[in-house]
């Protein structure tokens, strides 16, 4: 990146930049360096991947690989074939001639194409958060079923969110707990049908607020609005997740009702040369579908590219 004459930075030109460096990123970032392609991976850090303990369901690791050293792999992977990776928040997404303006706090940079590869932020519990982020690494607080309800199998297993997506997730959990219980972090929503269906499937509902939640050795305690405390071995909060869509929804980017970015089957979305991959987009949060995702958009990117270099 060069300085112009007023002390300002002009802005340096890439093939792509990637939005986000998780595991989808950093797939976006490889598949595109071995495409022969210049590309910038711009990350702000903390995503969901980072926080994981250990995954024991990504192909490849049959003795599992935590969040981190998996993202570590994946980053000097990417920089081995040429990849750029900067530390950094993006606080700006322009569409320009010939591409796309990206500026974070400190640079510039401008693309024929983007990657948004953001992901979501997942609704916590109310705890403190040194609590909850020891509570997570030693697994006494789980966000996905799909990853780790394995690990919790024969666990005495809490779900925190006393309405039809906690209904779901109980439902989901039953088959792997010794028991399970729908807790409520406020009121609960939880329609007549749900509870019934729950109830017959031997899930305890308790519909008091939930007002405290601690560690107490190797369980998460619960203490209740009323008094009544509960311990259980593992928690899993259902509160939901919002997407990291504020960029592309001030360029008018079709969205989901969920607020996800809505792509094709390249993972293009409705802004040509916009693409995007991994949880920020409908469909199901896990590694394995973010890295598909990637490289489905990294090899659409390429093959754009050589049409626009060939006119």
């Amino acid at each position: 990146m060069s300085t112009v004459a007023d002390g300002s930075t002009s802005q340096e030109k890439v093939d792509c930049i990637i939005i986000g460096g998780g595991p989808a990123g950093l797939t976006a970032a490889t598949y595109l360096g071995r495409f022969l392609r210049n590309c910038v991976v711009i990350d702000a850090g903390a995503g969901r991947a980072s926080s994981i303990p250990r995954s024991h369901n990504l192909p490849g690791f049959p003795d599992g690989i935590g969040g981190a050293d998996l993202l570590s792999r994946m980053k000097r992977q990417a920089q081995a074939y040429g990849a750029t990776i900067q530390q950094g928040r993006v606080v700006r997404l322009a569409i320009v001639e010939d591409g796309f303006s990206v500026a974070t706090d400190a640079t510039n940079w401008q693309a024929g194409t983007v990657i948004l590869t953001t992901g979501v932020r997942n609704h916590r519990p109310s705890m403190p958060q040194s609590s909850h982020d020891a509570a997570l690494a030693r697994g006494l607080i789980r966000y996905c079923p799909v990853c780790d309800a394995y690990e919790a199998k024969g666990a005495n297993i809490a779900v925190l969110g006393c309405d039809d997506h906690g209904a779901a997730e109980a439902e989901f959990l039953r088959p792997y707990g010794a028991r399970v219980t729908l807790l409520a972090q406020r009121s609960p929503e939880l329609s007549w049908p749900d509870e019934a269906r729950l109830v017959g499937l031997g899930v305890e509902i308790i519909k008091e607020a939930v007002v405290e939640i601690s560690i107490d050795g190797d369980q998460l305690a619960v203490r209740l609005a009323d008094g009544r405390r509960f311990s259980f071995d593992t928690l899993y909060p259902a509160l939901g997740s919002s997407p990291h869509t504020q960029l592309v929804a001030e360029m008018g980017v079709k969205l989901s009702e969920g607020g996800c970015v809505i792509t094709d089957a390249h993972q293009q979305t409705s802004v040509s040369g916009l693409f995007a991959a991994g949880d920020v987009v409908e469909s199901l949060d896990q590694i394995s579908v973010a890295m598909g995702q990637a490289a489905q958009a990294a090899t659409a990117i390429h093959n754009l590219l050589r049409l626009r270099e060939s006119e």
